[in-house]
């Protein structure tokens, strides 16, 4: 079963005269229930998200607007995306500990896995034709990608540390996918009717993330799942 959702948590898309702006009010104490209300149907859970956060969003928090992420306005904080992300996470992950209709759920975060645009952004031109990996020389663990990776850790680990019952497992995929450029479908993708654009955010089938399979699949059957 595939669950989809831009933020984890409830959003909605502000719009002017029916049209989408692409600027989102994001509620990052209430969860999504598109997806959460499926949690007791499942035994293992697969939980990653973070590219939809790489836009202006107007964060809310018990109904109020708190401040935001890529935006000036002078009368609002800009807290940037790791605030976010943290916040929609601890969510996420909270929601997820209380379920009283979840008992035995596995739940795994998968950490971010990032884009590899260069030459410009997804909608500008931008484009991912490397043929060969990057050399670990060549990658900063300071990097936004990295510091979105130890954020996501942090929030896992101290709802493990919460002691809800449930189990929780990591799949660590940020540092490897960082080395893989070559990895995207690029150009050779045509995304529900997009012509143009260069897609350097997914991965190609087969390709870099059959690794993820095997993670999984050791985590699993090493028993590294804390409760």
């Amino acid at each position: 079963m595939q669950l989809w959702t831009k933020f984890l948590v409830e959003a909605a898309e502000q719009e002017i005269n029916g049209t989408g702006t692409g600027f989102y009010d994001v509620h990052l104490d209430r969860i999504d229930t598109s997806w959460s209300g499926k949690l007791p149907l499942l035994d293992y859970l697969i939980i990653s998200d973070g590219h939809w956060f790489f836009r202006k969003l107007y964060l809310h928090e018990y109904d109020k607007l708190v401040g935001c992420v890529y935006c000036s306005e002078g009368n609002l904080t800009d807290f940037g995306i790791n605030f976010a992300i943290r916040k929609a996470f601890r969510t996420a992950f909270q929601f997820i500990n209380e379920c009283e209709e979840c008992q035995g759920l596995v739940t795994v975060a998968r950490t971010f896995a990032p884009a590899h645009f260069e030459n410009g952004t997804w909608n500008d031109g931008g484009d991912c034709s490397r043929t060969r990996p990057f050399e670990e020389s060549a990658i900063s663990l300071t990097a936004t990608e990295y510091d979105i990776r130890s954020t996501q850790v942090e929030e896992l680990e101290s709802t493990r540390s919460a002691k809800g019952g449930k189990g929780f497992g990591l799949l660590d995929v940020t540092k490897a996918m960082m080395m893989r450029p070559d990895g995207h479908p690029g150009s050779h993708r045509d995304f529900m009717g997009m012509t143009g654009f260069n897609d350097c955010v997914h991965w190609c089938l087969p390709g870099p993330v059959d690794m993820w399979n095997e993670m999984l699949l050791a985590v699993l059957k090493k028993g590294l799942i804390a409760t």
